[in-house]
């Protein structure tokens, strides 16, 4: 169901019915009281730390960072589409605080880093090898649609309304915009982030698991 297609739908599931499962992944509260969380159905009545572990078994190659230079609000669904789509992290550049209510509990389920500056995320990604992609409409930017992004990455998005710092242009090797035939001139991170993860889960993921 799409959210918000019908509010009047209850989500989840009530208390387990019959005997008990067995099993260490089992949360006995949620047995007991029912399961309401916004999760697939796979992991209903599974305790938090046993869903992040199975979801750490098949964590995709590419990471997410933003920029938090003004609370952005924008950065829940940052969260929330990453946690979608499976990224490795969510990688919070500038403010450590930011409005989670957009991530619709889903922080819960994704590992999420914060690095103070620019300098320091580059540091990170640096050591580890991965290159750090750019998505802005900025002059001399690619067209995200006419590539492959990389399998290892990190997809980096800018501040609402300014964009990519400097500074962050600086520190990624390549750049790509996303096509717009409208009269705005740009789209939000939130909706960006939703757009490039789902170009990378094109290029180099298998269905999901049933």
């Amino acid at each position: 169901m799409i959210a918000g297609e019908d509010e009047s739908t209850e989500v989840g599931v009530g208390p387990w019915e019959g005997d008990w499962p067995a099993g260490e992944r089992y949360d006995p509260e949620l047995l007991a009281h029912g399961d309401r969380r916004n999760v697939v159905d796979r992991y209903r009545y599974w305790k938090r730390e046993a869903v992040v572990a199975d979801l750490d078994t098949r964590r995709h190659g590419f990471h997410v960072a933003i920029e938090n230079w003004q609370h952005d609000f924008n950065i829940g669904t940052v969260v929330r589409n990453a946690n979608a789509f499976l990224a490795a992290e969510v990688h919070i550049v500038g403010l450590r605080r930011w409005n989670r209510r957009g991530a619709m509990v889903t922080d819960r389920y994704q590992h999420i880093r914060h690095h103070p500056t620019i300098g320091e995320f580059a540091d990170w990604a640096a050591e580890r090898d991965l290159p750090i992609i750019g998505i802005d409409n900025l002059p001399g930017s690619k067209p995200m649609e006419t590539t492959v992004l990389p399998r290892r990455c990190v997809l980096l998005f800018g501040q609402e309304g300014p964009g990519l710092s400097a500074t962050a242009r600086a520190a990624c090797s390549q750049l790509f915009s996303i096509a717009q035939y409208g009269s705005t001139r740009s789209i939000n991170a939130g909706v960006a982030s939703g757009i490039a993860m789902h170009a990378w889960i094109r290029a180099h993921a298998g269905p999901p698991p049933e």
